[in-house]
């Protein structure tokens, strides 16, 4: 969900870390597999499902569903169902639902985010935070996941507790994008607008959250002309208010409930 925008509050933070964190080791992940990974066409349809029993009869091409919450058997039945899946795992935030939860130091959870259990992270702590995100991604690469939607990019647009940086947000998010692609697998820059010009390179497809809401559905269009699909959903739009627009820019465009349930209702 947006919660960094829906929640947070806007702060463009100019200073540099405090410290500065040493530098993060190699990535010992073997090389990807010959050829480029699976990348979602532009304009594919998708399902978005993160909350109850997934339901496997949406008639569409792409998933993208939690990759704690569902095992290797569930990604193999997508597959058989000729399907994409793409693995979600918040990379923003520490959870305190989560198997990993006591890997992560207390002094890389910052102030809450709004939801239940949330903590944003100190991403200026690429030494810490990367092996912790490389054994996500190999999760999700274990469990057969094609692509990663990684959650929360944009930890330096809010009030996290920490001086985050514009320049710290890209590192990081670069880090994820190579986490993925390492692992053969592609990856999606979740909302994060303003450095989608710097960021369109590194990444095969975007993840959008309200959009159409918030007026700036065109800073999109850099994947677009990529030949790279923008998957985005609305919650309070009516589809008569983004459809038309969603389709002349080439999006694919549904419109969901914030609990990411099964329901959704596709331009």
């Amino acid at each position: 969900m947006n919660r960094s925008r829906t929640l947070g509050l806007l702060f463009l933070l100019a200073l540099p870390a405090a410290c500065s964190a040493p530098a993060p080791a190699p990535d010992p992940a073997p090389p990807p597999p010959h050829g480029r990974p699976w990348r979602p066409p532009v304009g594919t349809a998708w399902q978005w499902q993160l909350d109850g029993r997934l339901d496997h009869r949406v008639d569409v091409p792409v998933y993208d569903i939690d990759g704690f919450e569902n095992d290797a058997e569930a990604v193999r039945r997508l597959h058989r169902d000729g399907r994409k899946v793409i693995c979600y795992i918040n990379a923003g935030a520490w959870e305190s639902f989560r198997p990993d939860r006591r890997d992560f130091p207390a002094a890389v959870r910052g102030r809450g985010n709004g939801w239940a259990g949330e903590r944003w992270l100190d991403i200026r702590r690429l030494d810490v935070l990367r092996p912790l995100m490389t054994k996500r991604f190999d999760m999700c690469r274990d469990k057969g996941f094609d692509a990663v939607e990684p959650d929360l990019m944009d930890g330096y647009l809010n009030d996290t507790g920490f001086p985050l940086t514009a320049a710290h947000q890209l590192a990081y998010n670069r880090m994820l994008a190579d986490l993925a692609h390492a692992r053969g697998m592609s990856v999606g820059l979740k909302n994060d607008l303003p450095q989608i010009p710097e960021l369109v390179a590194d990444f095969d497809f975007a993840v959008n959250e309200e959009c159409a809401q918030y007026d700036d559905c065109a800073a999109l269009t850099p994947f677009v002309k990529a030949g790279k699909a923008v998957l985005h959903v609305e919650y309070a739009v009516p589809l008569g208010d983004f459809c038309e627009r969603s389709a002349e820019l080439g999006f694919s465009s549904m419109r969901k409930k914030l609990d990411l349930g099964a329901w959704r209702r596709p331009c």
